[in-house]
C-alpha cells in the first residue's frame, strides 16, 4: 500500500492544487496521508522531525534570494523602469515585429532579475497596443510573454538570477554560470523554436483574415483600458504612467546590467580572492566556499543593484518604504509554497516505498545519470505544477545520489546543474501551473484560446533543448 499511497498522494496534490487549494495546506496533509497509508511511520514525528526541518532548510538557503528578488522587481515596477525598457524595445522594433518586441522585452527584464509576474503586468498593456496596431491576434500575447519570461531566461542563460538556476548550486557546488556554453545553446534552441512557432501562428492567422479582436472571443478587454490608445507605443501612455514620466533607457537598464555584471564579478573574482577558511569551523556549518559561493554572489549582486536602483530613481519612487515592504511581503507566499513542497518531498522520500521509485528513476538510463535526472525533475515539476517545487523535491530526495553518480561516471557537476535547472522548465508549464493560470488571467484569455501556444513555447521547445544538452553534455562535458 506504500507505493500506491505515494502515487495517490501525488495525484491529489496535482488535482487539488489545480482546483485552487493552497499548497501550504495540501503539502503537509498529503504528505501525512502517504505516511498513514504506508503504515510504517508515526504521523506526528513525520511532520515535526521530517517535514518541518526540510521546509526550514529550504527557507534558510533561499529566502534571501526570494526576498531580494521580489524587492528588486517591485522597485523596477514602481520606478517605471520595467515599462521604460519594454517601451524602448517596442519603439525600436516597430509593429511589424510585434511578437519579437514583446519576447525581447520580457527576456531582458526576467534575465535582469525582475519577477515574471511583474513583467507580465508591465508588458501586457504595451503588448495590447502593439498587437492591436499590428493586427496580430490577441491570443498570441500569452505565448509571447511566456516565451520571454519563463523559458530560456529562467533556466538556460548563464548567470540568470532566477531561483530555478540557484537551487542546484548547493547540491553540485556550482555557480549561476554553470556550463555557460551548453546554456547558451539551449537558450538559442528555446528562443528560435518559440519564435518560429509564434510567427507561424501569426502568419496562419493573417492568411485566414483573423485580426486582433477575433481571438478575444470571451469579450474580455482586461488590460486594454490601461493603454490610453493604440498609439501608446509611439509615445502615449504606457500602463498607468505616461511615457514622458518614465526613466530614460540608460537609467532603467543600469540596475539590470549591474545584477548580471556583479553576479559574475563576485562569482569569479571577489569571492574566490577572499580568505574563507573559517567556513570549515563547526559554527559556520563545517562547509567550504564551493557550496555557498553562488548564493553569496546572487545576494551581493541583488543588494547592490537595489541600492543603486533606489538612488537613481528617488524622485520617481513615491514611497520607497512601501515598495520595499510590498516586495518583501510578496516574497513570502512563493517561498513558503515551494518550501512546503520540499517538506512534502522529504517526507515522501523517508518512506520505505520511495526506494522503489528512486530505483526506477535511476534505472531509466543506468549508464547516463543525466537522462534519469532530466526525467525525474521533469516529472516532479509536472506533477507539482511548479518548476522550483519539482526541482527542489528532486534534488532534496536524490541530489546526493546524483552527485555521487556524477563522480562515478566522470560527469562535470556543472552539466548536472544545467540539466537539472533546464528540466525544471519542461513539464512544469502544464495547464495547472500557477504561472500559466495567472498569465492567462492577466491577458484576459482562456486555456482554450492560448494554451497550445504556451505549450509549444514552454514545453516542446525546452524539451528539445534538454535533449540537445544531455547529448552534448554526455559527449563533450561542460563548456
Amino acid at each position: 500500500m506504500g507505493l500506491a499511497g505515494i502515487i495517490l498522494s501525488l495525484f491529489l496534490l496535482m488535482f487539488l492544487a489545480y482546483r485552487g487549494i493552497t499548497v501550504l495546506v495540501l503539502a503537509p496533509i498529503l504528505a501525512l496521508f502517504a505516511v498513514l497509508l504506508s503504515g510504517e511511520a508515526p504521523l506526528f514525528a513525520s511532520y515535526t522531525q521530517i517535514f518541518m526541518p526540510a521546509l526550514g532548510r529550504y527557507l534558510i538557503l533561499y529566502f534571501p534570494i526570494f526576498m531580494l528578488g521580489a524587492i528588486f522587481g517591485k522597485l523596477m515596477d514602481d520606478s517605471g523602469s520595467a515599462r521604460a525598457i519594454a517601451h524602448w524595445i517596442v519603439t525600436h522594433t516597430g509593429k511589424e515585429r510585434a511578437i519579437l518586441a514583446i519576447v525581447l522585452a520580457c527576456a531582458i527584464l526576467t534575465y535582469g532579475g525582475v519577477s515574471l509576474f511583474v513583467v507580465a503586468f508591465a508588458v501586457f498593456p504595451i503588448a495590447v497596443a502593439l498587437f492591436r496596431e499590428a493586427n496580430v491576434p490577441k491570443r498570441l500575447i500569452a505565448g509571447a510573454i511566456a516565451l520571454g519570461s519563463f523559458t530560456f531566461t529562467m533556466t538556460a542563460l548563464p548567470g540568470t538570477p532566477a531561483i530555478q538556476n540557484a537551487i542546484p548550486m548547493p547540491f553540485f557546488g556550482t555557480t549561476p554560470f554553470a556550463a555557460p556554453g551548453l546554456g547558451l545553446i539551449a537558450a538559442a534552441i528555446m528562443f528560435t523554436g518559440g519564435m518560429l512557432w509564434l510567427n507561424r501562428r501569426a502568419r496562419a492567422a493573417a492568411a485566414r483574415g483573423e485580426n486582433y479582436a477575433d481571438s478575444d472571443t470571451t469579450g474580455s478587454t482586461r488590460g486594454d483600458s490601461s493603454v490610453a490608445d493604440p498609439d501608446a507605443i509611439d509615445g502615449g501612455a504606457v500602463g498607468t504612467r505616461a511615457a514622458s514620466e518614465l526613466p530614460g533607457i540608460v537609467v532603467a537598464l543600469v540596475p539590470i546590467v549591474l545584477v548580471i555584471a556583479l553576479n559574475a564579478l563576485l562569482t569569479y573574482v571577489v569571492i574566490p580572492a577572499m580568505n574563507t577558511e573559517y567556513l570549515a569551523q563547526d559554527r559556520y556549518g563545517a562547509t567550504h566556499i564551493g557550496t555557498v559561493r553562488g548564493i553569496w554572489a546572487l545576494i551581493g549582486a541583488l543588494v547592490i543593484s537595489i541600492v543603486v536602483l533606489i538612488l537613481m530613481n528617488l524622485k520617481r519612487l513615491a514611497d520607497v518604504k512601501s515598495s520595499i515592504n510590498a516586495g518583501t511581503m510578496g516574497s513570502l507566499l512563493p517561498i513558503f509554497n515551494t518550501a512546503s513542497e520540499v517538506g512534502y518531498g522529504a517526507t515522501i522520500a523517508s518512506l520505505p516505498a520511495f526506494i522503489v521509485i528512486r530505483d526506477a528513476v535511476l534505472n531509466i538510463s543506468p549508464g547516463n545519470p543525466l537522462v534519469s535526472l532530466a526525467v525525474a525533475v521533469n516529472v516532479l515539476a509536472g506533477v507539482t505544477g511548479s518548476a522550483s517545487g519539482g526541482l527542489s523535491i528532486a534534488l532534496q530526495t536524490l541530489g546526493e545520489t546524483y552527485m555521487q553518480l556524477a563522480q562515478q561516471f566522470g560527469i562535470d557537476p556543472e552539466v548536472m546543474h544545467r540539466v537539472a535547472s533546464m528540466s525544471s522548465g519542461g513539464f512544469d508549464a502544464l495547464p495547472h501551473n500557477g504561472a500559466v493560470i495567472t498569465l492567462l488571467a492577466i491577458c484576459g484569455l482562456t486555456h482554450r484560446q492560448s494554451y497550445l501556444d504556451i505549450f509549444m513555447v514552454t514545453i516542446v521547445a525546452p524539451l528539445l533543448a534538454i535533449v540537445t544538452v544531455v547529448i552534448l553534455g554526455s559527449m563533450f562535458g561542460s563548456f
